[in-house]
């Protein structure tokens, strides 16, 4: 044994001696080269303890002259013998401590002293690797991107981004990492980014005035294409903050994202060119499309909508189609050979409701006639393509239906009219009935009467009917609606929905219940209500030629809604109003004024939960006299 040292134990403080030790070479397959000095000390790397070998001892030659005469005898032959066993001892060791070592060094698939993130995967197969850094990122997946955006410090979720630990490529770039037999190796976590996004959600983050670069643009003032050159300045790099998130976010370090000045990367000569080659082109003339044994014209106004240019991630502008401004400019044309889809519904069979499968659509596929259209745009008239019909389903399907829980009635409410079918004002109420009818309210969706049937025109089968306009009784175009709209008001106010916009009539008209009643006129009164339960709401109408109702369906929320009236107060009489005789004149026997409140008072679970007050002010309606004097 050399002095100072034990057999497993630690080397001496004093170290081996440099003039008899031999330290053994570690190659890169992980095999051990072994020095020809063999009768030197050798230090042999073991499974845990340093392993020191004594040297062995030369033969030293006598310093006096032998004389010829008399020659040496040989060594006996045991004494050779034992210096060969030594020697062979001392290989056996090398090839058992060579061989010891590197099976050490590459148990598993993971090679030892393999960290990321502060955690040993050393020795661990792939999979028990992925599982053991999964776990120890699973917290750190969640914490947001810490920016220092411009020299503001903003939050960045992942899921927004699309920011994550890339397990499995870092277990992969950990096993690559190469064989080591001391010491441990760093490697840095691969991360997942979507660079769009991150640019995007930084961008809402950073004062508008901050951002001086312009950058190219192309765009359409009806059929005029309009240019807007770029110009140098401070903006955004995408791929510098990119890079700076990745390696801050995994360590919970703050990325430091600069504004930087750059240059567009598009020149004025280039955007002029794109103008010369496709915009102007493009809008010159129309483009036949031809879908089976129909052809339809895409006209310039529409091919200007549905042809933009996009800037690419340097900013280089390029055209593209796009499809949903396309097909909304393009809907006219497309109609005759497209065929919407339905979605599944609700509907009342036999007095209950039942789900109603959809059905699928037939548009044509302005995905695949993009890439045709942009090959055609550039050229002179006549211009074809050939289109295609793509199968589309609803957006709603029989089990998000069924989900909505519609399956009793929860409100119900009729008004009464005059005149019978015929008349022009009771057509109109049935005419916006069944516009209504079949309406489904999505839970927390707010639902708008004008925005539900749009403008109430002659062309939806509207009739001149009496309304006020200006405090006085007119005919007009739609007359009857408001009736309606009281209807469907009461239906919702006593299935316990939320009043979101209503108005009551200036005038009090005995058919309809007071204060708790509403007018409607296109576009400026609506009738809004929101849906606050947790199910969807079904709304059904009904008419007679004497009544029209209204009925909610979905899942019952409340025991009870009911109102409580306060008194009628401040009545005041109706004056009289001479008007000329004629067509626009409509007598009436005038009615009082007067203010009344009514509390909505709600019920559930045998508790009173709300108690919401409704007021209004009923001017006095005149005793219009056509053709009396003043």
């Amino acid at each position: 044994m050399t002095s100072g040292s034990d057999w497993f134990g630690k080397p001496s403080p004093q170290g081996p001696r440099p003039d008899d030790t031999v330290i053994l070479n570690e190659l890169s397959d992980g095999s051990v080269a072994v020095p020809d000095e063999a009768d030197a000390t050798v230090i042999l790397p073991a499974s845990s303890h340093t392993m020191i070998m004594p040297p062995v001892p030369r033969e030293v030659p006598a310093l006096e002259r032998i004389p010829a005469a008399e020659p040496e005898p040989p060594a006996p032959e045991p004494r050779k013998r034992g210096k060969w066993l030594v020697a062979a001892g001392v290989a056996s060791l090398l090839v058992v401590a060579a061989g010891g070592s590197a099976a050490y060094a590459t148990a598993g698939d993971i090679p030892r002293g393999t960290e990321v993130l502060g955690l040993d995967l050393g020795a661990l197969t792939r999979d028990e690797a992925e599982k053991a850094l999964g776990d120890h990122v699973a917290t750190r997946s969640t914490q947001p991107a810490r920016v220092r955006l411009d020299g503001k410090d903003v939050a960045v979720q992942p899921d927004a981004i699309g920011l994550a630990f890339d397990v499995a490529a870092t277990v992969e770039a950990a096993a690559a990492s190469g064989l080591r037999l001391f010491g441990t190796r760093q490697i840095l976590p691969a991360v997942r980014l979507d660079a769009a996004k991150l640019e995007s959600e930084l961008r809402k983050q950073v004062a508008p005035e901050r951002i001086t670069m312009v950058r190219p643009a192309i765009a359409f003032q009806g059929t005029e294409p309009v240019t807007r050159y770029g110009k140098p300045g401070l903006d955004l790099d995408r791929g510098l903050a990119a890079d700076r998130v990745k390696g801050a976010w995994p360590t919970g370090d703050v990325a430091d994202v600069p504004l930087t000045t750059r240059t567009p990367e598009m020149t004025d000569a280039q955007v002029d060119t794109l103008v010369a080659d496709v915009a102007k082109p493009a809008v010159a003339a129309p483009v036949a499309v031809t879908v089976g044994a129909k052809t339809l014209q895409l006209t310039p106004a529409a091919l200007a909508k549905g042809l933009v240019f996009r800037p690419d991630a340097a900013g280089k502008l390029a055209p593209a189609i796009d499809a949903t401004r396309l097909r909304t400019a393009a809907a006219t044309a497309l109609r005759p050979v497209e065929t919407a889809a339905k979605p599944a519904s609700v509907r009342l069979v036999s007095g209950r409701p039942q789900v109603v499968a959809g059905a699928p659509g037939r548009l044509v596929d302005l995905a695949k006639l993009g890439p045709e259209l942009l090959a055609v745009l550039g050229q002179p008239a006549p211009r074809a393509v050939t289109g295609v019909l793509a199968t589309t389903d609803s957006e709603v399907d029989e089990a998000a239906v069924t989900k909505l829980g519609i399956k009793e009635r929860v409100s119900t409410f009729t008004t009464y009219f005059t005149g019978g079918r015929s008349s022009p004002r009771s057509q109109n109420i049935i005419t916006v009935a069944k516009a209504v009818d079949g309406a489904i309210v999505q839970p927390g969706a707010t639902f708008s009467l004008n925005g539900h049937t749009g403008e109430r025109t002659y062309a939806k089968g509207y009739k001149d009917a009496p309304v006020i306009v200006g405090g006085v009784l007119e005919p007009g175009v739609g007359g009857g609606a408001s009736q309606f709209t009281t209807t469907l008001f009461n239906a919702a106010y006593y299935a316990g929905l939320e009043d979101v916009e209503h108005k009551p009539h200036s005038f009090y008209f005995s058919r309809y219940p007071s204060v708790i009643e509403s007018t409607i006129f296109y576009p400026t009164l609506d009738l809004k209500f929101k849906n606050t339960t947790p199910y969807g709401i079904l709304i059904d109408t009904a008419t007679t030629g004497r009544s029209v109702t209204v009925s909610m369906w979905s899942t019952k929320v409340y025991d009870s809604v009911k109102t409580v009236y306060g008194p009628r107060r401040n009545v005041t009489s109706p004056p009289t109003v001479n008007r000329e005789a004629g067509p626009r004149c409509i007598a009436t026997s005038g009615l009082p004024g007067f203010t009344q409140d009514a509390w909505r008072v709600i019920r559930k679970d045998g508790q009173e939960v709300e108690r919401e007050k409704f007021t209004w002010r009923y001017d006095p309606e005149p005793r219009f006299v056509c053709g009396g004097q003043d």
